[in-house]
């Protein structure tokens, strides 16, 4: 057995999977869980993880790989693998729509025999960006005006960083909590990632980001927190709500996928959230918006139709809730091979 992998990621991936495995890791130590690996072994990661950049080649265990910028969080790939004269290409979480932190997926791909694409949101589109943020701007500015605090939970790695610009960009004064701070550390040390790092280094200055002393006081005046964590499972978010749960004036603004089995999910559904065996019943309203960092439906469709047309021969579908349907509808609509492969199943090509 190998125990020495070869590790390739652009320069950010590297930076910010180590950041997130220590946050892992603390978190394990802290609620008594199995430690799933030691600092060492982080460390140990880090110094072997050799750093590409988008569009560079390379060779690997006989293969020649190129990675693709996937538009979906900074430094998120799609990977290009050729062998023997058969290539495949990897779209990983993919985002072909321009946000205010990135520009998008890299849509000039090469010839590929075969794709293999996530399908996460096949059947649903997106709703319009410019409608989503007016609608959630103007939630905001409601719940800010009525005397409330407006809470939004954010994904630590890329979300946080687009709320920010989005209320920035609309005249909204937010502070900002949690993980988000560490990983715009992080961003603006590689601005080649980002869209516009001039615009991010704005909106994150000395004067909005929250230190730990300092969410007390700051609570108990309308004001508008974008905080860690995203589906509420855990950090700051949760002191916040603890706060402002029977509060009818405040809102939580969630803004993105909320999965089953998350205080998220069953604030939505069931409006409660538990820490640490305590039930908040949410008297506080809450809201859902969709800033999803994945292509919608018809973005997926056009990917897909796009390699077709350059001389795809196979699809696979993957990482969705119905990948067997958009296998049939690749099938019928564009009369390319495809299959939904299952958990633990081989597949020779």
């Amino acid at each position: 057995m190998d125990l020495e992998p070869e590790i390739y990621s652009t320069s950010i991936t590297a930076k910010l999977a180590g950041l997130l495995a220590r946050d892992t890791l603390n978190i394990s130590e802290k609620k008594g869980h199995n430690i799933p690996y030691y600092n060492e072994e982080i460390q140990d990661f880090e110094r072997r993880a050799r750093p590409v950049n988008y569009r560079e080649e390379f060779e690997t265990s006989g293969f020649n790989v190129c990675f693709y910028d996937a538009g979906h969080i900074p430094g998120s790939s799609s990977v290009y693998l050729e062998k023997d004269k058969q290539s495949l290409f990897y779209t990983g979480d993919i985002n072909t729509i321009q946000t205010e932190l990135l520009n998008g997926a890299d849509t000039d791909y090469p010839r590929s025999d075969i794709l293999l694409t996530e399908s996460t949101y096949f059947g649903k589109d997106h709703t319009p960006r410019a409608l989503l943020e007016r609608r959630f701007i103007e939630s905001i500015k409601e719940t800010v005006e009525n005397g409330g605090k407006a809470i939004i939970p954010a994904f630590s790695i890329g979300r946080t960083q687009e709320i920010m610009l989005i209320l920035k960009k609309h005249g909204l004064h937010a502070y900002v909590d949690g993980m988000g701070t560490d990983v715009f550390s992080i961003m603006k040390r590689a601005p080649e990632y980002i869209r516009d790092i001039d615009r991010l280094n704005g909106v994150f200055t000395s004067s909005n980001i929250i230190e730990t002393e300092q969410r007390k006081d700051l609570i108990k005046e309308p004001c508008i927190i974008v905080t860690s964590a995203g589906m509420l499972n855990g950090g700051p978010v949760l002191y916040y709500l603890s706060e402002i749960y029977d509060d009818a004036k405040s809102k939580i603004h969630l803004t993105g996928y909320q999965a089953e089995g998350t205080n998220g999910r069953t604030a939505v559904e069931s409006g409660y959230i538990e820490d640490r065996n305590r039930i908040f019943h949410l008297k506080c309203r809450l809201e859902l918006y969709d800033f999803s960092a994945h292509c919608g439906d018809t973005q997926l469709k056009e990917l897909v139709k796009q390699f077709c047309d350059n001389g795809t021969e196979t699809v696979f579908p993957v990482h969705g809730d119905n990948t067997q349907g958009f296998a049939e509808w690749i099938t019928e609509e564009i009369g390319v091979e495809s299959k939904a492969p299952i958990n633990g199943e081989n597949i020779y090509i």
